[in-house]
């Protein structure tokens, strides 16, 4: 598989301010992938490093597996790392038009763009008339213009509303579908599960985890357990081989496990050892806790 970006070991300081810290990673083509962190973790300063408008302190960054320089490779980059700027008293279409003529691209790709963001019918009206999510969309089609290998959007849907945030996010699997490679900025978790296939996970400009979003939440789960003698319940549970960790929450006892172990299987090996179960459940941890275990024990 095509590597569109490889990432080594890059840092950037502002001072004493460690924004990017030995940072690691590729982006494969045909891909969906998100850099997740809270707020000041370093995503911007990494697509700013990438995109050639921030400098970096050392480390090294290759975009299509170093065959271009980096001015040649970001031709056929899409980017919007900044809130949409574009002249108010001009229509959709005269605004595309002057980004066309800026980046050597024919007129005729803008009935298609204004297409796949939803605004061919709004093509006409001043942008000073368009919400948020109408100016954020436009930015969008304006990013696509010179059909980009990849498009690399900086927190996509801040300050949308939900109907807004809804939209793009439909945009942005449409574009991924039609073979874009796809690489975002978010803070938000609902975002990267719903959105990406991929994950880089950082915080404090340190990479925590990097891998395909459902191999996160691959773990073998847990099991909810109540019975009328806790005591044995422990015990059994401490001596079966596919039992990681217990801990008691609210009365409840909460299993993980070391390997795959059905309901069917649990209950049977308790019940046949004289315990008969009030409660059971099966679960998988959700990408938000395990984001909250991997960003609480760094």
């Amino acid at each position: 598989m095509e590597t569109i970006l490889s990432i080594r070991n890059l840092d950037k300081k502002y001072g004493k301010v460690h924004a990017v810290n030995n940072l690691s990673f590729d982006i494969q083509k045909g891909n969906v992938y998100g850099i997740l962190g809270p707020n000041g973790s370093g995503k911007s300063t990494t697509l700013g490093i990438i995109l050639n408008v921030v400098n970096k302190t050392s480390g090294n960054f290759s975009w299509f597996d170093g065959a271009i320089s980096t001015h040649e490779a970001l031709k056929k980059v899409g980017a919007i790392i900044e809130r949409p700027n574009f002249y108010p008293y001009m229509s959709a279409t005269q605004n595309l038009q002057l980004i066309c003529k800026i980046k050597g691209v024919s007129y005729d790709k803008i009935e298609e763009k204004l297409k796949i963001v939803n605004l061919y019918d709004r093509r006409n009206s001043k942008f000073k008339t368009y919400s948020l999510g109408m100016k954020q969309r436009l930015a969008i089609a304006s990013a696509l213009l010179n059909d980009p290998e990849i498009l690399i959007l900086d927190e996509p849907t801040n300050g949308l509303d939900p109907q807004g945030i809804h939209e793009i996010r439909q945009i942005i699997k449409g574009i991924a579908k039609n073979g874009t490679t796809i690489l975002l900025a978010s803070h938000l978790l609902d975002e990267v599960e719903k959105v990406c296939s991929h994950v880089v996970v950082i915080r404090k400009g340190i990479k925590l985890y990097s891998g395909r979003v459902d191999e996160m939440t691959a773990s073998n789960g847990y099991f909810e357990l109540q019975a009328n003698d806790t005591k044995t319940l422990v015990q059994l549970l401490e001596k079966h081989a596919s039992i990681e960790t217990i801990k008691e929450e609210n009365g409840v006892l909460i299993a993980s496990l070391a390997s795959e172990l059905s309901s069917t299987e649990i209950n049977k090996y308790l019940f046949d050892n004289g315990v008969l179960l009030s409660h059971l459940v099966k679960r998988k941890p959700s990408l938000e806790q395990q984001f909250l275990d991997l960003t609480n024990n760094q």
